[in-house]
């Protein structure tokens, strides 16, 4: 890359710009079959251009559940300073609809040198009087100074621990980044269909009926480290049952990524458990009754679809965070 600057007059000149070329490509100088949709500003923090395919495809699937401008932020390897930028749109066409809708997509690509002259530029570049969501799928940007501003512009940061070890520290850092900043994680999204089958388990009478037995939560885990989903998993279950019980992690085996591979509740002659393998098969295990289903693959187009569903803050992973710092000794 050569060095350059970019100017957020000069790139809303080339939004404008492209949504001419869209309306003319539709109907001459008619704009009536091109639909402009935005719900918020979403920031994709990212490095080089390995996952470049990725990140377009998820965006493109993401705008049609939640529309919005995108702003992808690449940095590259690389110390000298380089910045430089381009516009896109992603359009489809709903069934049936002879009308197009198409969001706008802003794409900066930076060296680490650059990194302290972005933060001026987006504020200038998002949607105004429009939430600002940012997901961050560089872990490295996070500990970077000149990337805080861009943190703090957010409402909502979005990381992904999933495989990562002693990532806590990094989310207690956002967490206080910007004081009522909320915060998602991907690897917490994936427990939804965990903590969704746990609580089948006490929809039978008789195992509700037993919560105070409960008196141990093992989890069962593959890979290297214990991954922030097994503690993520039980301080959820401290919080539901509403008091402090034992815990242990075992590991049970090899594994690509750290996963949790097992969920154990005993106590007083009770053994409830769900296991799931690494192809997604479930086992649920409670009393003498055992139920087998299957989990879904999930790609980051479903957690992020599920994550930005969420309206406000989300009470549930909130709690969570609070017996964060209990489970990993501070």
């Amino acid at each position: 890359m050569a060095a350059s600057t970019i100017r957020p007059d000069k790139i809303l000149r080339e939004l404008d710009q492209l949504w001419v070329s869209l309306a003319k490509q539709e109907e001459g100088e008619s704009s009536n079959n091109v639909l402009r949709a935005c719900s918020m500003t979403l920031i994709v923090a990212t490095e080089g251009n390995e996952d470049e395919a990725a990140v377009g495809e998820t965006l493109a699937a993401l705008m049609r559940d939640h529309p919005s401008r995108a702003i992808v932020l690449r940095l590259m390897p690389g110390d000298v300073p380089a910045l430089q930028s381009r516009v896109l749109a992603q359009c489809w066409m709903p069934f049936g609809s002879r009308q197009q809708i198409c969001c706008e997509q802003i794409e900066i690509i930076m060296s680490q040198s650059s990194l302290a002259d972005v933060p001026p530029v987006l504020t200038s570049l998002t949607a105004p009087d429009l939430p600002v969501v940012l997901w961050c799928r560089s872990r490295r940007l996070l500990a970077l100074e000149p990337f805080e501003p861009v943190i703090r512009l957010a409402q909502k940061v979005i990381i992904d621990s999933a495989g990562v070890a002693g990532l806590s520290g990094q989310v207690r850092m956002i967490r206080n980044a910007g004081g009522s900043q909320r915060v998602g994680d991907l690897a917490w999204t994936r427990l939804t269909r965990w903590r969704e089958s746990i609580a089948q388990i006490f929809d039978n009478p008789a195992h509700l009926a037993r919560l105070a037995d409960i008196d141990k939560v093992t989890i069962s885990y593959e890979g290297e480290h214990i991954p922030m989903s097994a503690l993520y998993l039980t301080a959820w279950l401290r919080n539901c049952l509403g008091r402090p019980v034992a815990s242990e992690f075992h590991r049970c085996g090899d594994a690509p990524r750290a996963r949790v591979q097992s969920v154990a509740l005993t106590g007083n002659n009770l053994d409830l458990s769900i296991t799931v393998s690494q192809d997604r098969a479930v086992e649920l295990h409670a009393g003498f009754r055992d139920s087998h289903t299957v989990f879904p693959s999930l790609t980051d187009y479903d957690l992020l679809r599920e994550e930005l569903t969420l309206p406000g803050r989300d009470a549930a992973y909130d709690a969570v965070l609070q017996q964060l710092p209990e489970l990993t000794g501070g």
